[in-house]
């Protein structure tokens, strides 16, 4: 796909309003991208459209044109409190892009009104907005649109503005409709007419089939906008073909050093650097503020509220700078001229490799793509070419190394915030990894916890149960007592030494300490709940076979409610009451065989 092989927007087989061409032409959109040129027309003419096309494709306009279209088609023209387009999309920050778009289009009719619904502002002011101006044109995230619904007691009747409803456009369809928005999603769709125009745009469409039909399309066109040159028989490039993708291949302790190094000699570029949780963009985010000088460090992840709206729209703005982020920053997001989307750690799922990468390379323009691996994930190269059409160019090893560690624990040695941040970043690290889909390459088992505690600069192990019972004679720990840390901050340290008192004066006082059952790593709490699951289906099964498994049944069961009972009182850990519980039923179970086979159990 190329910027300008769709002809001039005079060449579609639709006439367009003519305020909606001197809007192209200021923005100096002289020609269609191949997503347009298809969308258009079709949505034009009341069609449903499923639409796939490669990350920064130019969707955006090709559901922002038709819905102005749309509406002033209308013969009813729409009146204060009637809806009449809604956008749902998955992030704020998407949801005020789209928003922007709109607004750049709507500024030449004046008839029509626009609501931005997102998180991180006061539903109350979005209830009061609503009210007074209304909202001809919708653009949400699910959440606070489906909180909107609910807001009927405040005066807001969303459900009845929504009946006049022409166009529904879903973005980024694919992930609205996983599990996370599956449940809001179901009861907006609710809300809605039947009769209407529904848009579905993604990057990656094809997968989600059962669940567009679900979404209430009818008989939708599909629109798959291939790369140019690209045979229809052959593997398709999911990411744009000017993107330069790359991958290098670094040792845990020296991951965060070629980071810093990189970073310093493209600190003139405009870069995103992804993490894959929260923790590690606070930790992280901080330590590349101080160690890349002169440079605009911003950080982003999901669990901020209200700042998030601010620093994205400062980012866009800048010419250089480095956005340090999660996942949330991943997809439908336009941020101008990003040189480089640095992928520090592999995302969780495959499909969001792509999405990322798409941050760059935008609408024709030549971009950069680097993922760092461990040596023992190198095979996610081939898995990524494979199931995600996505090849990947080995990088050079960055030059220059310096070795910046040893001032990260020094700055966690002056500031126990900082302390706190690191020994964060690297639980919540070794908890995304342990849950990685990919899991036949990302193997917990596989980490040397000692080398990459280096590479997160620690100054000790945390106390978490992955860790728990082993043993780490590689990983120097520091010689200062970390409970002698302070907070820079001196209302947080002051906090910090009445807690440390109070403890201090509880531990005078005698008492009995209880038995309490220990927190167990993620991986050993599932294969627990899998083998309570077998047994309670063997005891449904147990029940359906007559009088005497009704009464042997009845035992265990009454067997197993004492021992939950000592559980809870702390007169048994946990792992005792497992071996009991389990002992019990693999007697009952070798009895059983035992009789079937017509032995004993001593035969068996």
């Amino acid at each position: 796909m190329e910027n300008t092989t769709e002809g001039t927007w005079q060449s579609l087989p639709v006439t367009l309003q003519p305020e909606i061409y001197e809007t192209l032409e200021e923005l100096k959109f002289t020609h269609m991208t191949p997503v347009q040129s298809a969308c258009i027309p079709l949505f034009m003419r009341n069609k449903d459209v499923a639409a796939e096309a490669v990350t920064g494709s130019g969707k955006t306009l090709a559901f922002v044109i038709p819905i102005i279209e749309l509406l002033l088609k209308r013969e009813e023209k729409l009146k204060k409190m009637q809806v009449g387009a809604l956008v749902i999309t998955p992030t704020r920050e998407l949801a005020l892009q789209i928003s922007e778009v709109m607004q750049t289009f709507i500024q030449k009719f004046p008839q029509f009104t626009k609501i931005l619904l997102i998180g991180g502002t006061n539903p109350i002011e979005d209830v009061e907005k609503f009210k007074e101006h209304g909202a001809h044109i919708v653009i949400a995230t699910p959440g606070r649109l489906e909180d909107m619904f609910r807001r009927k007691t405040e005066g807001l009747d969303l459900a009845g503005s929504v009946r006049s409803l022409e166009v529904l456009v879903l973005d980024e369809a694919d992930r609205l409709l996983d599990m996370g928005f599956t449940a809001s999603l179901n009861t907006i769709l609710g809300h809605l007419p039947k009769q209407r125009r529904t848009g579905l745009f993604s990057a990656t469409q094809t997968q989600e089939l059962e669940k567009l039909v679900r979404a209430g399309l009818r008989n939708p066109v599909r629109i798959t906008v291939k790369e140019k040159g690209v045979a229809e028989t052959a593997a398709v490039q999911k990411t744009p073909s000017r993107l330069c993708n790359y991958y290098t291949i670094v040792r845990a302790e020296d991951k965060f050093n070629s980071l810093v190094t990189f970073l310093r000699q493209h600190k003139h570029e405009k870069n995103l650097v992804f993490f894959s949780t929260c923790a590690c963009v606070e930790y992280y985010g901080r330590a590349i503020e101080i160690l890349v000088k002169k440079v605009t460090v911003h950080c982003i992840h999901g669990k901020m509220k209200n700042k998030r709206n601010t620093i994205f729209a400062d980012f866009r703005a800048l010419k250089s700078g480095i956005l340090v982020c999660t996942d949330v920053m991943a997809r439908g997001i336009d941020i101008p001229d990003v040189n480089w989307v640095l992928q520090y750690d592999p995302p969780s799922s495959a499909s969001a490799f792509v999405h990322r990468c798409g941050r760059t390379a935008r609408i024709g323009n030549q971009g950069n793509a680097l993922v760092f691996l461990l040596p023992m994930e190198e095979t996610y190269v081939n898995f990524l070419s494979i199931n995600q059409k996505c090849p990947l160019v080995k990088f050079p090893p960055v030059g220059d190394v310096v070795d910046i560690l040893p001032k990260i624990q020094a700055l966690s040695l002056a500031d126990r915030a900082m302390f706190d941040r690191s020994m964060k970043a690297f639980v919540s690290y070794v908890q995304a990894y342990a849950k990685h889909e990919c899991s036949l390459i990302f193997r917990i088992k596989d980490l040397d916890f000692a080398t990459l505690a280096k590479g997160f600069a620690l100054l000790r192990m945390p106390k978490m149960p992955e860790l728990r019972g082993k043993e780490f004679p590689d990983f120097k720990r520091t010689s200062v007592d970390t409970e002698t840390i302070r907070y820079r901050d001196k209302h947080r340290e002051k906090q910090r030494q009445k807690m440390l008192k109070e403890l201090r004066e509880t531990e005078k006082v005698p008492f009995v300490r209880r038995k309490f059952v220990q927190n167990e790593s993620w991986s050993k709490q599932k294969t627990r709940k899998d083998r309570r699951k077998k047994r309670v289906l063997k005891r449904k099964h147990n029940q359906d076979s007559g009088d005497e498994g009704d009464k042997e049944d009845m035992k265990e069961l009454l067997n197993d409610t004492r021992l939950l009972k000592k559980l809870k009182k702390g007169q048994i850990t946990e792992e005792d009451f497992e071996t009991q519980v389990t002992s019990g039923t693999n007697a009952k179970h070798n009895l059983t065989e035992a009789e079937t086979n017509g032995g004993s159990i001593q035969d068996v």
